[in-house]
């Protein structure tokens, strides 16, 4: 099939330059975007009277019937045509003839793809919020269900003071509602309209780059027709949102991976979330927790990718930025998968209440709060830790967890101990006491979670904004 770029070349492309150049394979997923894109760009030609109204309207129709194609299955995309934005006008100036010729006018594919990948960031944005928001949202329902679950917190693997379950997810949920933030800041990015901006210096016909902007619900239009054509800004903050989202759910992905071990058993997950050993038949593993942790590296090396790619290329236009969509496509299917997955698993876990209290009620987690007691005394801090860190030792080397050791024995090391301290010493007494603003207390997890649900209302209410943008 000819080129429609051919008139200065006197012979075919081979092969194998064809294949390597042909981006059809993945970029046919922005079919709609560019359709919708030349819709408005035909539009916009027949009114500024750069083309007939008359081709405009059966452009416009033409595109619409391939849209029809497409969503049925009946639409052939063809190596040969390179991408997505050639098949189609091949397509419609086969079905139209001269009229779809026109289309290309005053554009470019630079600008062209520019835009598809714009108007394609944006609805992702939006579809992938959601799934943030029901993961949040899950999280929230689980947290409240345990807000007077007892369990160790940790800090270098090691017990630190006792907390609740309800304050350990609601964490998660702090660091998904950053990720929110920077989920519209992506948006903000992405809500920029290149097309217009021709090859790298605009174009000579009396385009109204604004119309198409408010055709298709851009914020905005690139001021520079340069930066319009080489600006991927956007697809590293998406690729940058999606790492540090990624992270957070590999935190969230070790923890359930130890929580459901049998050292720990601090939770079972459904059966519909684990998988078995074709050897051992004992076994429940975490496969999904495990996955979501390693594919947590696949979507940094879209990251890194991305930014080695764009960091030595002058403007405007090079072949690599085609580099840019196959990493983006994953990470974005990457990250809705693990969002979705997550979101029924953690909703469906079984959390062993019993277990996670035994575990708070046999370790030394309530040693701060004895040094407190002391220092409520009177006594200065520091001291007051001294002398705890030799009841530790004392009672370690007894056999004895703080609260077996008797009154006559604390006497030993000080004389402000008195029985008010095996009160002190009940996990429940010491996770109610941290009552200091964001801490673990029952009255502050409390208000964690109406908060929780206000920040919700909020992110509804951009998001249901936000698709009415797209």
């Amino acid at each position: 099939m000819a080129k429609l770029w051919g008139g200065r070349f006197s012979k075919n492309t081979n092969e194998l330059v064809d294949a390597f150049n042909a981006s059809i394979e993945f970029d046919k997923r922005l079919y709609h975007e560019d359709i919708r894109g030349s819709i408005a760009h035909a539009t916009m030609l027949g009114r500024a009277g750069i083309i007939p109204v008359a081709d405009a309207e059966e452009i416009v129709t033409g595109l619409k019937q391939i849209l029809a194609d497409i969503e049925a299955g009946n639409f052939s995309f063809e190596v040969s045509l390179e991408d997505i934005h050639m098949n189609i006008e091949a397509r419609l100036t086969e079905r139209i003839g001269s009229a779809g010729a026109r289309l290309h006018t005053a554009r470019s594919r630079n600008d062209q793809v520019a835009l598809d990948m714009h108007m394609y960031m944006k609805r992702e944005v939006v579809e992938i919020g959601e799934l943030l928001l029901k993961f949040e949202q899950v999280l929230l329902t689980v947290a409240k269900e345990h807000e007077k679950t007892l369990m160790p917190g940790y800090t270098h693997l090691q017990r630190a003071q006792p907390i609740t379950f309800a304050h350990h997810l609601l964490a998660y949920f702090n660091m998904l509602q950053r990720d929110f933030r920077r989920l519209q800041g992506v948006w903000a990015g992405a809500d920029i309209m290149p097309l217009g901006a021709g090859a790298i210096a605009g174009t000579t016909f009396p385009i109204d780059r604004f119309d198409v902007a408010s055709q298709l619900n851009f914020a905005d239009v690139y001021a520079n027709s340069m930066d319009a054509v080489s600006d991927r800004d956007y697809v590293l903050e998406f690729l940058s949102f999606a790492s540090i989202l990624m992270m957070h759910l590999s935190r969230l992905s070790e923890e359930v991976c130890l929580w459901s071990s049998t050292e720990f058993a601090f939770i079972e997950l459904d059966d519909a979330f684990a998988t078995g050993s074709s050897m051992m038949p004992q076994k429940k593993n975490p496969d999904i927790a495990e996955l979501v942790r390693g594919k947590t590296g696949r979507v940094y090396g879209h990251l890194q990718a991305m930014l080695v790619t764009v960091k030595g290329l002058p403007l405007t236009y090079n072949k690599d930025l085609q580099e840019d969509k196959e990493g983006l496509f994953d990470a974005i299917d990457t990250i809705k998968f693990s969002l979705a997955v997550y979101s029924d698993m953690i909703a469906t876990m079984k959390v062993n209440v019993d277990k996670m209290e035994q575990a708070v009620s046999k370790d030394f987690s309530n040693a701060t709060d004895l040094a407190d007691y002391l220092v409520r005394k009177g006594l200065p801090f520091r001291q007051a830790h001294e002398v705890v860190g030799k009841c530790v030792a004392y009672a370690i080397k007894n056999g004895k967890f703080l609260p077996e050791v008797t009154l006559t024995e604390y006497k030993e090391f000080s004389d402000l101990f008195e029985e008010d301290l095996l009160e002190t010493l009940k996990p429940e007494n010491c996770v109610a006491a941290r009552t200091s603003y964001g801490g673990p207390a029952f009255t502050e997890n409390a208000k964690q979670l109406i908060r929780g649900a206000e920040i919700l209302n909020m992110q509804r209410a951009v998001l249901e904004d936000l698709h009415k943008k797209i």
